[in-house]
């Protein structure tokens, strides 16, 4: 174990140590749980449920690959461990199908089992509980009228002491707040439809905010993009970057709202396209909400204000040199030497908020593996190559070091060694 690792444990226990003997001493008290109305009183619709079901991409994270949907058993790797969806179908033994409106309004808003223990985090409760209880509601309708499914999920491969869920309570004393959106009086209907879908139900910093220490979004940054393990090709889990999504340079800057509702529509705009876990967020969810839901959250996401993570080092001028000749003999051709690509075979590399993200993780894996399209865009696109064993790691950090400095970018240099991590 390396010594920033044995630190940052020791830090961990430490704080949830304080945070758990100030939960016994009653600073945070179960019974302040909020209870939710009668389920009849909301007036809730199961049309309602499913459309909040797409828009919180429910199913992606609760079906694992070759399953039955909702059913759970997705490996979720974190630096903590392995941790596995659970299952959400009305099955009686091994789904929710015992559950109570009551129990999976507790689960959605304060993030505990039926039973009182706590969940994990890498199920987004601290997003979730700003839902209103008429949509937690509706949600709870139609997750009842799913097919029952008896699959019991793995259980938790998690590291001591992060397997010890009764040290969640000093998480949620530090880190979550219960509290439902309420609207901004000064903004306008878009801005906070908006606002609710990317900050509630959306849950989109959950994968867009670098996280702290414990685990928990910093909030300072939120937005400003997140690093995450997901699987790439062949079925190896990477490090993946999600992007800037604020108005910075190196994130939204020179998208319009037009370019934001076309990418999480259609996985393509004049700016990128779809590829890597963003896939499955704009197949099953994005791309089956309205029109109007999708140009509220563009409204929201092109207000938000600029913010940055800093930069790194900038590469060095022999890096540069080294890197431009890889970028004209393999990516020029479609990407052009100006790096506004053909419109076809290669998307535009200016401003590009994947090509400028603080951690060069997902540029690396489009590099290494190739784009991971969706089906219905893989045309052209595809004949991106996977230069893994073409090009040597020198090589890959030295043309992503170019790519990451010219075209207008900054977003510092990339060394060998990161491009060994992602193979």
């Amino acid at each position: 174990m390396s010594t920033i690792r044995r630190r940052l444990r020791s830090l961990l226990v430490a704080l949830l140590a304080v945070a758990g003997a100030a939960l016994a001493y009653g600073f945070v008290a179960a019974g302040e749980r909020s209870v939710p109305a009668p389920l009849a009183s909301y007036g809730a619709t199961l049309e309602q449920g499913a459309y909040l079901a797409r828009a919180g991409n429910c199913q992606t994270c609760h079906t694992q690959e070759g399953g039955e949907p909702f059913a759970g058993g997705l490996p979720f790797h974190t630096p903590f461990g392995v941790l596995y969806s659970t299952n959400i179908t009305p099955d009686a033994a091994t789904g929710i199908g015992s559950w109570s409106f009551t129990d999976f309004h507790a689960s959605m808003k304060h993030g505990v089992r039926p039973d009182g223990s706590h969940l994990y985090p890498a199920f987004p409760y601290s997003d979730f509980a700003r839902l209103t209880d008429a949509d937690i509601a509706a949600l709870w309708l139609y997750l009842q009228t799913l097919a029952p499914v008896n699959q019991s999920v793995p259980d938790n491969a998690l590291d001591f002491p992060y397997n010890q869920r009764a040290l969640l309570a000093g998480w949620k004393a530090l880190f979550h707040d219960d509290a439902t959106f309420e609207p901004d009086p000064a903004q306008s209907d878009a801005w906070n439809r908006g606002a609710y879908l990317v900050e509630a139900a959306g849950h989109c910093g959950a994968c867009h905010t670098p996280r702290n220490a414990l685990g928990a979004e910093r909030e300072t940054l939120a937005f400003t993009g997140g690093s995450y393990l997901d699987r790439v090709r062949f079925g190896y889990y990477r490090r993946w970057s999600g992007v800037n999504l604020t108005s910075d340079v190196t994130g939204l800057a020179a998208w319009s709202e037009e370019d934001i509702v076309d990418y999480l529509r259609d996985g393509i705009s004049g700016n990128a396209v779809v590829h890597g876990p963003m896939r499955e967020v704009v197949l099953n969810s994005t791309s089956q909400l309205s029109d109007g839901d999708l140009q509220a959250m563009a409204v929201y996401l092109k207000s938000l204000p600029a913010n940055a993570q800093p930069p790194g080092p900038r590469p060095g001028a022999a890096t540069v040199a080294a890197g431009e000749l890889v970028y004209t003999v393999h990516c020029g051709s479609c990407h052009l030497p100006s790096g506004e690509g053909d419109g076809v075979l290669g998307v535009s590399l200016l401003g590009n908020p994947i090509v400028q993200a603080a951690d060069p993780a997902s540029l690396l894996n489009v590099i290494l593996y190739g784009p991971h399209l969706p089906p219905r865009l893989v045309v052209g696109r595809s004949a991106m190559k996977m230069f893994g064993k073409r090009l040597s790691d020198t090589d890959i950090a030295a043309v992503a070091s170019y790519v990451r400095e010219e075209f207008g970018n900054g977003a510092g240099g990339v060394t060998p060694e990161q491009v060994k991590r992602q193979r």
